[in-house]
């Protein structure tokens, strides 16, 4: 089975995660698959509105922490660096239909999407800390800039996790809907969006984003730096260990050292 499905209605692109055993975990194949489906989708005149949602009962569980060890990203030209360049250069609108579980990028991910329509019981959480590591995608720009640094050092450093309505309150998605509804709502919106003057929506969605796309990007090249940096320490090498031995990993041993970005 493809780890990545597309259909095409009309002017709508659908991408969905298609790996519901594993509750649509990321491997490497599938960040660049979505990297060149959104660079084709944005050259492609006929395509006006991308919308992604998950198989199974969750939206996307992160990193394939399997896959991940094997294929960590060592350069800017990493299957997630093309993924987030496709994703921040992207001016058409993106939707996003989420349910069950958003965890770490597939959390992340969402703070690129225009939209992003959840269903009541949704529980999102960004788990960097906890592998001892930090937050990616620009993440660590956008989240304090868009919910205050108080709210954000709750979710990051505590590595907390929220649910929809938390996640409403902050500002983190659109709204809350039925998961009965939510591909209805979803589509509904794409609908709305493909009848709209095309070249007015992509110059306003530019527009709204240009201030947020600069300083995103500047973040997440710090984020690789120091991300790449932290996955070579002793804590990371332990959090991922106890996370496969089903055990607490034990930090106690651990150096407060900040990395080579942020030295």
């Amino acid at each position: 089975m493809p780890e990545i499905v597309t259909e095409r209605f009309e002017n709508i692109l659908r991408i969905q995660f298609n790996r519901p055993e594993k509750k649509n975990a990321m491997t490497s194949n599938m960040y660049s698959t979505l990297a060149e489906l959104l660079n084709a989708a944005a050259k492609d005149d006929e395509t006006r509105v991308v919308l992604l949602h998950g198989a199974g009962d969750s939206f996307c569980a992160g990193n394939d922490l399997e896959d991940f060890l094997h294929n960590p990203p060592k350069s800017d030209d990493s299957p997630q660096a093309r993924f987030f360049a496709a994703l921040i250069e992207f001016d058409k609108p993106l939707i996003a239909a989420v349910h069950g579980v958003a965890i770490g990028g597939g959390t992340t991910m969402l703070t690129h999407f225009d939209f992003v329509y959840a269903a009541e019981h949704t529980r999102f959480q960004m788990p960097f800390v906890n592998l001892a590591l930090v937050p990616e995608l620009g993440t660590s720009y956008w989240l304090p800039a868009q919910i205050g640094y108080l709210a954000a050092a709750e979710l990051v450093l505590l590595a907390q996790q929220f649910d929809a309505h938390r996640a409403a309150e902050l500002g983190f998605i659109t709204r809350i809907v039925d998961e009965a509804d939510l591909m209805a709502t979803a589509l509904d919106t794409a609908h709305k969006l493909k009848r709209q003057p095309a070249g007015a929506v992509r110059a306003s969605k530019r527009l709204m984003r240009r201030t947020l796309t600069a300083q995103m990007t500047a973040a997440a090249e710090l984020e690789f730096q120091e991300y790449a940096s932290r996955l070579q320490s002793g804590d990371a090498k332990e959090a991922i260990t106890a996370f496969f031995e089903k055990r607490q990993p034990d930090f106690t041993k651990s150096k407060a050292t900040v990395g080579g970005s942020l030295q």
